[in-house]
């Protein structure tokens, strides 16, 4: 089949789970994604060298990884038919293309967003964008959302893990200001950023940086460090589990204007002692088990994205069950109550 514009890629990647649920490949899920995960093919890896992606440029691992994710290619027209007939069953509620950083991606990704939204699915785009045209591109083609990945809660961290000492493009100062940018194009309300739990930031550092997004009008999503085969950061550990459970609290606290970064308490360490809330109200917040979810866009649930079926679950893909509940306040309290 040909395309209909020479810029429309042939070819695009799928994470495992969302073909199977566009029923482009046999399979069976713990967890149904609500959103269909995508992401830009190109033939070699990204120009980035980001210490924790396998799409790193320096990465020994295949390019068909992304986290802990396999992304197999398919043809691009097919995937947008699938996506067409899966979105009219209701199956899924919104597409999420994540970009990797090549010559040419964003004239590919308006062609890309142009095609699938002669279907009117709500389109997502993570990216790493060079500049405001480059944001306002992709608000003009259709885009909805837009995530410009931190990744880290601090400037030293991403000078060693995202930025300069790793021969990567990216510069702090930078992607802050394209984030301020892009609030400017798609308003606020429709600008995320993604931070990763585990890159060496204490939990004070990881609070202060949600609270600076939530001041601007920018939706962090919370991610659990996975180390993967072949990166620079193959050997470093998970984040602990409790800590973990105190920032997800943390930032759905913030989020929803429940408290704030001056209410939070902090010992010696860095780490949360006191959120600021009364008993009762946090009671009943982890009770609802909704800070334990996925982090993100609007009907995004990243099944297993940062961990194995078998668990630990970072973040659950679903509504939680008296049992889940209960075990996360038991990894509450190991340290906290």
């Amino acid at each position: 089949m040909s395309n209909s514009s020479p810029l429309l890629p042939s070819q695009i990647r799928v994470s495992l789970g969302t073909a199977i649920c566009l029923n482009i490949l046999d399979g069976k899920m713990d967890a149904d994604p609500t959103t269909a995960y995508l992401m830009t093919y190109t033939d070699g890896k990204c120009s980035a060298n980001c210490s924790f992606c396998p799409q790193a440029k320096n990465s020994k691992n295949s390019t068909n990884m992304l986290s802990r994710i396999i992304w197999p290619i398919f043809p691009l027209y097919l995937v947008t038919q699938a996506l067409a007939d899966t979105f009219k069953k209701d199956k899924i509620k919104r597409v999420c293309i994540q970009a990797l950083n090549t010559p040419n991606a964003f004239t590919q990704l308006e062609a890309t967003v142009k095609e699938i939204k002669k279907h009117n699915i709500p389109i997502s785009v993570s990216c790493q964008p060079l500049n405001r045209q480059d944001i306002q591109l992709l608000k003009n083609a259709g885009v909805d959302r837009i995530s410009i990945a931190l990744d880290v809660a601090t400037e030293t961290i991403f000078r060693k893990i995202k930025g300069e000492k790793t021969g990567s493009p990216y510069r702090w100062n930078y992607e802050i200001n394209l984030l301020k940018e892009a609030l400017t194009i798609f308003g606020v309300g429709n600008v995320s950023t993604h931070l990763i739990v585990g890159l060496g930031e204490t939990e004070k550092e990881a609070t202060n940086i949600i609270q600076w997004c939530v001041n601007f009008g920018i939706l962090p999503a919370l991610f659990a460090f996975t180390p993967i085969r072949g990166t620079a950061l193959e050997k470093q550990t998970p984040p602990n589990i409790t800590s973990y459970r105190r920032l997800q609290l943390a930032r759905h606290l913030i989020v929803h204007g429940i408290t704030c970064i001056e209410n939070i308490q902090f010992n010696e360490h860095d780490n949360i002692i006191s959120f600021g809330v009364n008993t009762d109200t946090l009671d009943d917040i982890i009770n609802s088990g909704k800070p334990f979810q996925t982090s993100g866009c609007p009907n995004c649930n990243r099944p297993f994205y940062n961990e194995k079926p078998s668990g630990p679950l970072y973040n659950y893909p679903k509504s939680l069950n008296i049992e889940e509940i209960e075990e996360i306040k038991k990894q509450i309290e190991l340290s906290f109550f």
